[in-house]
């Protein structure tokens, strides 16, 4: 004879575990082994006569800027995911940004630990960040990246509903660390770095260790002279054949 009341309590036991494994097993998404051969596109791999320019955790008023100057005197354009809260914070930079042909991504609201499911605070959160984006800037923001690249079930489920791709990265600088140096990042960088790569570094240290941006500064125009040597152009997501470019889609210059 069933014991219904062992069995509702193992029921009880067991969902939250399964709730808990539903929503953290997509994250696997974050090995580049896992992403690289079961989702491509998630790997960030495009044109393979192009490297795609990313960055996060800006817009940072102390370091931003020194990345905008570097970037224009190197002729390239990049993709920065912003953080949603700083993006209200530095309107004036945002525009800045956007004015100079750089395009505008989504990172998150704030920088938060990915484990706990948050489906409605999720979502509400990418929503702000990409209504911010657009107040600001004029533009629709198409790219998410979460914050440590962490791809939980409800962070995918947010950005589907607030209209944004996800994409992570196939190439990383580890230059948030406070023993980053120029050579570091450029080596580390070079340990994935073929064409149709996307590039992930840093042009804040609002999430990294204090002042770790200018190794990544200084790094760029080591970066952008290997990657012409080898023929390959850099420039934004949007031009690296993932999808659309952000200028042909409706709703940039959108209120």
């Amino acid at each position: 004879m069933v014991n219904r009341p062992r069995v509702l309590a193992a029921l009880a036991t067991a969902a939250p575990a399964a709730v808990a494994a539903a929503h953290i097993i997509p994250a696997a998404s974050w090995l580049p082994a896992v992403r690289s051969v079961l989702r491509p596109a998630l790997d960030g791999r495009g044109r393979a006569d192009h490297i795609a320019l990313t960055f996060d955790d800006g817009p940072d008023a102390r370091s931003t800027p020194h990345f905008l100057r570097e970037l224009d005197r190197l002729g390239v354009r990049a993709t920065f995911f912003l953080e949603g809260a700083a993006v209200r914070r530095h309107p004036a930079l945002v525009r800045r940004m956007a004015a100079e042909g750089h395009e505008l991504a989504v990172h998150c609201w704030e920088h938060q630990p990915p484990w706990l499911p948050r489906p409605v605070a999720d979502r509400a959160d990418l929503e702000r960040a990409v209504a911010a984006v657009r107040e600001t800037a004029g533009m629709t923001p198409y790219w998410y990246r979460p914050p440590y690249g962490v791809l939980t079930a409800t962070r995918w489920w947010g950005a589907r509903r607030a209209g944004l791709r996800p994409v992570l990265w196939t190439a990383w600088g580890r230059d948030w660390r406070a023993d980053a140096d120029p050579d570091s990042v450029l080596a580390k960088v070079s340990e994935r770095l073929t064409g149709g790569a996307t590039v992930l570094l840093h042009d804040s240290d609002r999430n990294s260790a204090p002042s770790s941006w200018r190794a990544t500064l200084a790094t760029l125009p080591h970066l952008i002279t290997l990657c012409r040597y080898a023929g390959w152009t850099v420039g934004p997501l949007a031009d690296h054949g993932l999808a659309p470019p952000l200028r042909e889609r409706p709703g940039r210059g959108s209120p």
